[in-house]
């Protein structure tokens, strides 16, 4: 979580962060930058993956149908939370002229899926979240074929990268995380599941993760240095070793490469091994944030936008710089920014401000049990 809010941080408040300083742009981006983009990968498939463990966790002390049934409202709520609470967030626009559907619709609509396909036996959810992700790449072909002109269902499913989608006069969709691939993580974690029970020998656990996350990071190697299939990117000699290794590791995330997913989730199940044996009280301070993620989430996307209208004011703009420009957000001129230093400072104050009240919050959650608690 804490991660991910330095991406979001850079946003906003990066000069040109959506113009002249994309970080994946090798022409243009420098290894710190490259870097402060490229450690966030982790975040969005290590969410899903662990969202998908803890519904198995869940089938532990809830019955197929009753863990159906959470699983399918849980990710509705989630759909209509991104349409309505974390767009307005990104945008600050009250006329929702766009919504963005990101991380929050792609775990509500795969936990709708997962929900539905629940009934089946745990190996084969397993089974077919891994054929996802190895084989959905597949699909990038028949797109090119195309021309990228796929219909509706496949742009949802697969295809839509920051598509512009419209439905109503003046109002657009921007597709940002197409679901398939998404879905797939889930059901893997969920099919992974087992392993964090208590069923499974604690002894065995951190060699099964190590064991896991080995394979998958080596498949990543082995793919990605074939250049032939696991991402429509490919990597090539820059003539500098160090921009090389840049272009090996530019992975697609819209959407998620096989290569990307294999790296990311590779890493993060090796850490999951190494974290096995930690104590009750390590990482108190983190903690805090993973315990509450879906509210710290949502928390940390206001404030931050918040404070970068009071930048948008301390440089200079007015009113008539309010109407967006290459971002889609309100309050955010193309001129808007800080250096990388700056944006770094931001992040730690805003991680420091907000952790009294996402411990407060995790507080309340701890002592109280209402049922609505269980969809923040």
């Amino acid at each position: 979580m804490v991660i991910m809010a330095l991406d979001h941080v850079r946003d906003y408040f990066h000069y040109g962060s959506f113009t002249i300083n994309d970080p994946t742009n090798l022409q243009t981006t420098t290894p710190i930058l490259f870097f402060t983009r490229w450690i966030t990968h982790f975040c969005a498939p290590t969410f899903v993956f662990l969202a998908g463990i803890s519904a198995y966790m869940m089938r532990q002390r809830k019955t197929k149908q009753e863990l159906s049934g959470f699983l399918i409202k849980r990710g509705l709520w989630l759909i209509l939370v991104e349409l309505l609470i974390v767009t307005f967030a990104w945008t600050f626009d009250p006329l929702y002229h766009i919504f963005i559907l990101q991380v929050i619709w792609a775990i509500g609509i795969s936990m709708v899926i997962l929900g539905l396909l629940l009934w089946l036996p745990v190996n084969v959810i397993l089974v077919l979240g891994l054929l996802i992700i190895c084989s959905h790449n597949v699909l990038d072909h028949w797109e090119l074929a195309r021309n990228g002109k796929v219909n509706i269902l496949w742009e949802f499913a697969h295809h839509g990268h920051f598509t512009m989608i419209p439905f109503l006069p003046d109002h657009v969709i921007i597709l940002v995380y197409p679901f398939l691939p998404w879905t797939g993580i889930m059901m893997a974690g969920y099919g992974m599941g087992r392993i964090f029970t208590g069923k499974f020998p604690s002894k065995n656990r951190k060699s099964t993760l190590f064991s896991i996350g080995l394979i998958s990071f080596l498949i990543f190697i082995f793919l990605r240095a074939l250049n032939i299939y696991g991402d429509p990117s490919k990597w090539y000699q820059t003539g500098d070793q160090l921009f090389t290794l840049l272009s090996f590791l530019n992975l697609t995330k819209y959407p998620p490469s096989a290569d990307y997913i294999f790296l990311t989730l590779g890493i993060a199940v090796i850490v999951l091994g190494l974290l096995d044996d930690i104590t009750k009280n390590s990482f108190s301070f983190l903690r805090v944030f993973g315990r509450v993620p879906f509210f710290f989430y949502v928390l940390h996307l206001y404030f931050i936008h918040a404070v970068n209208v009071i930048l948008f004011f301390a440089q200079g703009f007015t009113t008539k710089d309010i109407a967006p420009q290459t971002s889609p957000f309100l309050f955010h001129p193309d001129a808007i920014g800080l250096n990388l230093i700056c944006v770094y400072l931001v992040w730690i104050c805003v991680i420091i401000i907000l952790f009294p009240i996402c411990r407060k919050y995790d507080r309340y959650k701890s002592t109280h049990h209402q049922w609505w608690l269980s969809y923040l």
